[in-house]
Parts: structure tokens; sequence; C-alpha cells
């Protein structure tokens, strides 16, 4: 297989970058009146303004003449039939099946898998009514008043950003907690306030051996125990999000509250899966109807908009172009709505366990860079923390600022002044302050260089009418197909996750040597030392 670098396109891009690297956004917006315009786009109710790029028309030419090389075009036609494009693990990868409407049809391995996914979906509705309507009673006759979800990594990330993000339309009577750490303080600290007589844990692992679910799930088993005395207690305050029965059932789960999904659902793309039902009881089976509408709608755009018009594809290629021409190893995503806090959080696992790859399809190593680092805060919090470095320092970190614009608490004054910064940060990034401004405005010369803005740090500016369900589930999908067309440009799998298998399996040969007799120590000297001051401090 050609590596994406020996392409011609690639050597055209590179010839490109050398002609227009220098190009500041002053000088494009002064020659193109009409460029904050023009270089913007709609689809499924997000609004993308990607004209504060350091691209020209050629640039974008460029890049989708790459695109169409690497094969895009038939690699998401691949994706939305259900072929084994997740060669590693040999499964196929259908994310976008769990938000396909009733009626369609996606075959895997000649079965349709969509009815499959809507059965599910019923049975979440069913159970989710019940719990919210106070039908379904605790052990002891109470009904459900806390919900703990039990995860870790896609488990947990999606459904905690998902609650956090869409809390304006939650049940409010009903108190969400998330535990997924296997530091007890997790635990503790989550369920210290809550009487396990209406407290419910969803228990979310595909194989329900997961470590750190496990050990939380046993800790929650011990703790309704402690005060419900009755091991058929167990089957009133937990259901299972998994497809191992007998897992289950030795738990004490009734597997009629087992709820499952299929080895086509990567975890870091399974929020709008089971592993959602946290959100669908926060928000109801409608409110969960609607985001999956969201989901469903920018897959859509991103099967059928042309490259040029595609919102997933510009911003996946836009993130390819500063990661390998401009050696920007960070993108920077800033959310104007506190509702969106833990949204950077969530996009860390979905894109850098998804492309953190050293190796093509064919297992031969890469030479070139993969896998942005992502990260960021909302605003303005981060203004006052990190921006600083953004603006002034020497590391070029292209960002997304992603606001609305109707807020669902409209107090005074603060939407305006809160969008009013988010337009102005995007502004002040693109353009700067030359050395000229600042002295006309009378600075004295020796601050002359330490109030210059460079600018010419680029940006996308997302928008979008308020953040509801449907918004969300766009937004998401955005960055998840954003997250294919980077990794079939650089021809790698997107949707394993080996690198996170080594450290597991060390760890378990490590747990038995922390407690009982001094074992002998087979690590480095560096190891070694580290497990014995824990013993020592443990009393052995």
């Amino acid at each position: 297989m050609t590596l994406v670098t020996q392409r011609p396109e690639w050597g055209q891009l590179a010839a490109h970058y050398g002609a227009v690297k220098e190009l500041h956004l002053r000088e494009l917006f002064a020659q193109d009146a009409t460029r904050g315009e023009r270089l913007t786009l709609t689809a499924a109710g997000l609004f993308l303004d990607y004209s504060k790029h350091r691209i020209t028309d050629e640039t974008l030419g460029l890049l989708l003449n790459l695109a169409d090389a690497c094969g895009l075009r038939a690699a998401i036609d691949a994706m939305f039939a259900g072929q084994t494009i997740n060669t590693t693990e040999g499964r196929a990868v259908l994310h976008v099946a769990l938000r396909t409407p009733r009626g369609a049809t996606i075959l895997v391995d000649g079965e349709n898998v969509v009815p499959q996914v809507h059965a599910v979906l019923e049975r979440m509705a069913a159970f989710s009514n019940q719990v919210r309507s106070g039908e379904w009673k605790g052990f002891t006759g109470k009904p459900i008043r806390n919900v703990v979800n039990i995860g870790i990594g896609g488990s947990d990330l999606g459904p905690v950003m998902a609650y956090e993000a869409l809390r304006q339309v939650s049940d409010r009577n009903l108190t969400l907690r998330f535990v997924s750490n296997i530091d007890g303080t997790d635990f503790a600290e989550a369920t210290r306030d809550l009487d396990p007589q209406e407290t419910l844990f969803l228990v979310a692992s595909k194989t329900f051996t997961t470590l750190e679910t496990m050990t939380n799930a046993r800790t929650a088993r011990a703790w309704l125990l402690a005060a419900l005395a009755d091991e058929a207690s167990v089957a009133r305050h937990f259901v299972a999000i998994s497809t191992n029965a007998k897992e289950v059932s030795a738990f004490g789960i009734d597997t009629n509250n087992m709820f499952g999904f299929w080895d086509w659902v990567g975890g870091r793309y399974s929020m709008d899966s089971a592993i959602g039902l946290s959100t669908m009881l926060a928000i109801g089976p409608e409110g969960f109807g609607r985001m999956l509408a969201g989901f469903h709608a920018m897959d859509e755009h991103f099967r059928t908009a042309p490259f040029g018009q595609n919102m997933p594809v510009l911003l996946g290629l836009l993130n390819l172009w500063y990661g390998e021409f401009f050696d920007a190893d960070t993108v920077a995503v800033l959310p104007y709505d506190q509702y969106l806090k833990r949204f950077p959080a969530y996009l860390q696992q979905l894109t850098m366990e998804s492309n953190g790859k050293r190796v093509t399809h064919s297992g031969e190593p890469v030479d070139y860079q993969t896998g942005a680092i992502f990260w960021g805060e909302p605003g303005t919090n981060g203004q006052h923390s990190f921006y600083q470095l953004i603006h002034q320092g020497t590391k070029l970190i292209p960002c997304d600022f992603i606001g609305f614009l109707h807020s669902h608490n409209p107090l005074g004054a603060h939407h305006d002044m809160l969008m009013a910064n988010m337009f102005a940060q995007a502004e002040a990034l693109a353009f700067g302050k030359t050395a000229q401004e600042v002295a006309a405005e009378g600075t004295k010369a020796e601050l002359v260089p330490h109030r210059t803005f460079p600018g010419n740090r680029p940006s996308n500016t997302i928008l979008a009418e308020r953040l509801t369900p449907e918004v969300l589930g766009a937004l998401v999908a955005l960055y998840e197909h954003s997250v294919f067309t980077q990794s079939v440009v650089w021809d790698i799998n997107a949707f394993d996750q080996w690198g996170v298998e080594l450290g597991k399996v060390l760890a378990q040969r490590i747990i038995p040597e922390l407690s009982g007799p001094e074992p002998e120590l087979r690590h480095d000297s560096s190891t070694n030392s580290l497990i014995r001051r824990y013993r020592a401090a443990r009393g052995g």
C-alpha cells in the first residue's frame, strides 16, 4: 500500500505549503471582501465558519484531491454498507446503524441489523418510562431517585458528557452520578449522600469482566447489601449493559434487565447505544430519539454531500493540513456553553484513541504525524487560563469555537457578553495587533513587543440556534466523521485500540504483588523499587 506521503497529491500540497505558509489572514481577508461569507457551510442544524484558516481556494482543492486519491468516498460507502473495515478485529463499524430510522436496511453478514437496534431501543424506552414514572420500585418499595452509571472509557465519557450537555431537558427529580475511576474515592464521593433504597446502578461492560467497572460494581453491590441485607435486592437495584448473560446472572442481575449491543459498536462510538441508557433515563425516550435524529442528520450529510460542501470532511482535512504541514500538535476545543464542559474530555477519547496509531492498515510504520492532541475548557474560563499561550506563545494551536445563538438561561446580558467574548477571541487570534498599532496607542517603546499580537492563528467557529438533543447528536457525529476522514487519508484503523492493552496486562501481574507474602519481583529496577516502597508503606 502506498504511504500517503508518496502520493503525488501529497507532494503538490507540500509544494503549495511552501508558497503560502507565510500568508497572513489579514492579507487573505483584504484580498477577498466576501471571504467571511463565502467560506461557510450549514448542515444538520450546525453553521460552520472556516474562513479564519490559513488556506486559499487552491489549498482546499489540493486537500480535496488528496481525499479523493486516498479513496475517502469508497471508505465512507464501505462503512455505511456494513463492510469489515475494522480489519485488525475483523468487524464492521456501524455506529451509524444505531441512529438509522426504523425501516431502513443495513446488512452485516447478510442480516439487517436495524430491527435489532430498534428492539433494544424499545426495551430501553420501556424501562426508562418505568423508572421515570415511579412504577419501577426498589427492593423496599421506594421509587428510584438516584441513578449511578458504572463504566469506564466509552461507557462513561459519552454518557456523562451527554448528561451534562442536556441537563436543561433532563428530569430534575432524578439525581445522576457517574463512577469510572478505580480509585475508591470516585465511588465514595458519588454515593456518600445517596439512599440505597432509592438508588439504581447501571453496570456498563460488554464482557462484564472489565477490571475497573467490575471492581466498582462489586463495591456497589456490597454497599447496597450493607444497607438492605438481602441478596434478592440486587435484582431491583442493578441493571446491566452487557452481552455476557452468564456473568450478569451470577452477579445477581435479572437478565431481563440486561441491555445488549454489538461488536460492531466501538466503545467510544457507543453513547447512542444501550450505553446511553443513563442519558435516556435523564432526558426520556423522546429526548433520546431527538438526539438520534441529530446524529442521523449529520450521518446523511457526511454520506451524501460533495466533499467541498461536506462539514466533517472539511473539518478533518483542515486538521490534517495543520498537523502535517504546520507541525501543529494539538487542537483546542473551546465550547462557549457551560453545559458542554465535558465535551473536550469526550473528544479526547474519540480522537486520540481512534487516531493514535503508528502503523497503516497493512502494518507498515508511517512517516508522518497522526492523531492530534485534543484539549480544551469552556469559555470564558479558558480565557483566564491558557489563551495567553494560544495568542502569544510559540506553538500554533488551531481552535474550534462552539457557541449558541440562544441561551437556556438568559440572565440579563450574560449571553451577549459570553458570545461577544467568543467572537472577539476568534478575531484576535486571526488578525492580532501589529507593533505599529500598539505604538500608535502611545505604548512605551520597550513594551511594544510585549503587547504585540502576531495573529494568524487559525480557528473554526461552529454555531447553532441552541443546545438541544438534536444539535448535540449532530455535533458528536461531526467529530466522529472528521476523525474517520483523517484516518482514511492516513491509512490507519480508527476503530481498534491495542495501545491500551499492555498496561492492563502488566497491572494484572502487579496487583497480587502489592499484598500478601513478599513476592519475587521480576520487573525493571524502577518498577521493583516502587512496588517495594508501596508494600513497605502498607505494612508489607
